[in-house]
């Protein structure tokens, strides 16, 4: 008797393809953020609050290494800072990119402002081509902390051992804790868009009224 055995294909590794964008499979990402948590719990990787960063750029010889999308990094960044996207915008307009498009808006882009995004499989050659020595020292950095959570993760693996992750990224930055911005919104703000964004000046107005009403 033949035992017909289900093909597991999911043990086997893709192919790797170069010069060209991969649209299948956001598990990547997902993966690498769970083991870039464990590079900072393990300690392999150095945590480094906000207020410490311009200590870490300016006097350890850390590499700022920015990996918000270009929309977000447009909106203000720090001056002299490496910017390398990890997420790129889906270009694609196939019918079932079209749809997700549509669902991407319905449910997170008209809220957020955010662009319906794929993975830059181009990630870590374009670090590299920028930073070729392997011992450099990099403070990546995102908006919120996640994605810079699965880049040093992909670094951490490319053989970048000396990275340090900026806790709560540029969300949790306050004024002073970086040398120059440039841009027209504040750092913290950079990420926010659509109608959040709106919301946040509308409250932010509000609390600076509530607090000169009682200075009187």
């Amino acid at each position: 008797m033949t035992l017909l055995l289900p093909r597991l294909n999911h043990i086997h590794n893709p192919p790797v393809v170069q010069y060209r964008r991969l649209r299948k499979s956001y598990r990547l990402p997902v993966i690498s953020a769970v083991s870039g948590k464990e590079l900072i719990t393990s300690g392999k990787v150095r945590a480094v609050e906000p207020k410490e960063a311009k200590t870490v750029v300016a006097s350890e010889g850390y590499v700022l290494l920015d990996v918000r999308p270009v929309w977000e990094r447009e909106k203000s960044r720090v001056k002299g800072s490496l910017h390398v996207p990890l997420f790129v915008e889906d270009t694609d307009n196939g019918p079932i990119t079209l749809l997700k498009k549509w669902i991407h808006l319905g449910y997170i882009g008209l809220w957020t402002g955010q662009k319906f995004t794929m993975f830059n499989d181009e990630f870590t050659l374009r670090v590299v081509e920028a930073v070729p020595d392997k011992q450099s020292k990099m403070l990546v950095v995102c908006g919120e902390g996640l994605r810079s959570l699965m880049a040093i993760s992909k670094l951490y693996g490319e053989g970048y051992k000396t990275l340090g992750w900026l806790t709560g990224g540029f969300n949790r930055a306050t004024e002073g804790d970086f040398p120059e911005i440039e841009g027209t919104e504040e750092l913290r703000f950079a990420t926010i868009g659509g109608a959040s964004y709106y919301l946040l000046k509308l409250l932010v107005l509000l609390q600076s009224f509530g607090k000169e009403k009682e200075s009187r």
